[in-house]
């Protein structure tokens, strides 16, 4: 089952979504958007149960406008989130280290996103396939071809939830330290540690048969 992607090229900021601290960071540019999302591995999902804020760290997927997250029927955040309550999603990049002359200009270089809505429980079983499809190939490109799929008894036992992307923002930092002017003639070092998520030396399952060779999606992951 696939869903009509809207051919706007930037999403309308609202009330929620429109930046307000430093705006000239924002951006709504949907193709920046989800360039942020396709790069993030875990999501932070907010949301409210009778009173109570839960933020909660998960990992998500995306076909062209929703995002999918799933797990367990037993989830709370799940449970409550199929209801249809507020949600807010944020995705967040962390790019580098931004080292000042003062204490007070430090800051980091970042790229984020702000989702908000409401999420629907998928029902459909050929946009659940389709939706845990994404989330295996969010984590590991080409991975999906490669493994097992999910079973009926599986499918069964997972929910899988679908939030559309209307209302949305990103808001990113980039580039050197801005120090108060007389600050510049300070005999300290200033400037910027870039920071990226890299992979180590991959760990063969225990188990795994000895005549079975690491696959190239795995030798070359990146992110």
């Amino acid at each position: 089952m696939t869903h009509s992607e809207t051919t706007d090229t930037t999403f309308s900021q609202t009330q929620r979504t429109q930046i307000k601290r430093l705006p000239q960071r924002g951006e709504y540019d949907r193709q920046t958007i989800y360039d942020i999302l396709d790069e993030g591995l875990l999501c932070q999902v907010g949301f409210v149960v009778d009173g109570q804020p839960f933020v909660i760290p998960t990992a998500y997927g995306r076909v062209g406008d929703r995002l999918y997250i799933h797990g367990s029927p037993a989830s709370r955040m799940l449970r409550t989130l199929k209801e249809g309550v507020e949600v807010c999603v944020t995705v967040t990049l962390l790019d580098g280290l931004v080292l000042a002359r003062s204490a007070f200009h430090h800051s980091m270089n970042y790229r984020s996103v702000v989702v908000f809505g409401r999420a629907t429980l998928v029902e459909d079983a050929e946009e659940k396939l389709e939706a845990l499809k994404a989330f295996t190939e969010h984590v590991m490109r080409d991975r999906w071809a490669e493994v097992r799929p999910p079973n009926r008894q599986e499918l069964m036992g997972t929910l899988v939830l679908a939030l559309p992307l209307t209302e949305a923002s990103a808001k990113r930092r980039s580039g050197a330290p801005l120090d108060d002017e007389a600050d510049y003639a300070l005999p300290i070092w200033a400037g910027e540690l870039p920071l990226q998520l890299t992979t180590l030396e991959p760990v063969a399952d225990p188990r795994l048969a000895a005549d079975i060779a690491l696959p190239a999606h795995v030798q070359h992951y990146h992110r």
